[in-house]
């Protein structure tokens, strides 16, 4: 084996070209100025401030930067945090079982047609078959079938602990935000905002035959969060309005409908840009004094919301109906 010549060269070098090549100074150059631009510190209390987000480099395809990773991320995460609750703290080491509900995801087996609701344990022990409380439904329960998931495993739970997650069957009664709580001790984790869409549809089903498929997947894929359904007042589920933030969303609503619910649809954009949640609940939208190009709508809960086309026809809404609230984002409590 022959040793390689080495040369030591700073940056601020003038002969740094007749050494590298003017190209090469050039791609090193650029190299140095977007470390510089991208990368900050690492600073482990940034991190788990929110303030600063780490970042590493590797390929799951290839196998490689992975265990370093997962080496690194057990070092840099931390322990089970306390969480707020409408009413206070509940501590990770608490002697009662509480759960918040943070995504659901159906038809993950679709042999099955099975619908996961993924929870967070935040304090005390789980076990299988333990009677717990679900707030939202204001009703005792026992969780049906808990299991862990990697990729395509699954394996059923015996106990769990604050910080590990678990998903549960769920036969369509939990939502996003929910609290599962020990029946002796009644909390309520805050909700998740719900971040206002800006961009809107009318869908429907192309055949009226299939109308109950219909309503299951729409409500299926809003109930997970990726998009959000309306309805005009007093009307039925035949006909939808979608709301997203992306219009990417569209095109994911359409392809699920048809690859797991059998349902194909007709879109139609509609022109609405603003979306506000009323806050008076005593106000029947009706009776409001509203620019032409508003529409009036309710969400799945009933609440009442309506759409604009334009900030002057919020103005409008809010300059023609005293004591009228509007709200931009939509919560459960």
């Amino acid at each position: 084996q022959k040793e390689v010549e080495k040369k030591e060269i700073t940056l601020d070098d003038p002969n740094i070209d007749d050494v590298i090549g003017m190209y090469h100074r050039q791609d090193l150059f650029d190299d140095i100025e977007l470390l510089d631009g991208a990368g900050d510190d690492f600073d482990l209390e940034a991190v788990r401030r929110g303030e600063l987000t780490p970042v590493f480099f590797g390929s799951a395809l290839t196998n490689f930067g992975v265990e370093p990773f997962l080496e690194q991320f057990l070092k840099i995460t931390t322990s089970p945090l306390a969480r707020e609750t409408v009413d206070g703290i509940v501590e990770p080491m608490s002697d009662y079982f509480s759960a918040f509900v943070f995504k659901i995801q159906a038809n993950m087996n679709k042999a099955h047609r099975d619908r996961v609701a993924f929870m967070r344990i935040c304090s005390g022990k789980f076990e299988k078959n333990m009677e717990v409380y679900h707030l939202q439904g204001n009703k005792k329960m026992r969780l049906s079938q808990p299991q862990q998931i990697m990729a395509q495993e699954r394996e059923i739970v015996e106990e769990a602990y604050a910080g590990d997650i678990i998903g549960v069957f769920d036969p369509g009664i939990f939502s996003i935000g929910d609290t599962i709580c020990s029946p002796g001790k009644k909390v309520q984790f805050k909700g998740i905002p719900t971040f206002a869409p800006e961009h809107f549809a009318l869908v429907r089903q192309k055949d009226t035959m299939k109308r109950k498929q219909f309503i299951k997947g729409t409500s299926q894929i809003a109930q997970e969060g990726a998009i959000q359904i309306f309805q005009e007042l007093d009307a039925g589920m035949e006909e939808v309005i979608v709301g997203v933030v992306g219009v990417l969303q569209f095109d994911v609503l359409k392809y699920r409908l048809e690859n797991e619910y059998n349902v194909d649809i007709i879109m139609e954009n509609l022109p609405y840009e603003y979306i506000r949640w009323i806050v008076n609940k005593d106000v029947n939208p009706k009776e409001l004094d509203l620019a032409s190009d508003t529409k009036r709508i309710q969400d799945l809960k009933g609440n009442h919301l309506l759409l604009f086309t334009s900030y002057w026809s919020i103005d409008w809404a809010l300059e023609h109906n005293k004591g009228l609230e509007l709200r931009e984002f939509g919560t459960d409590w």
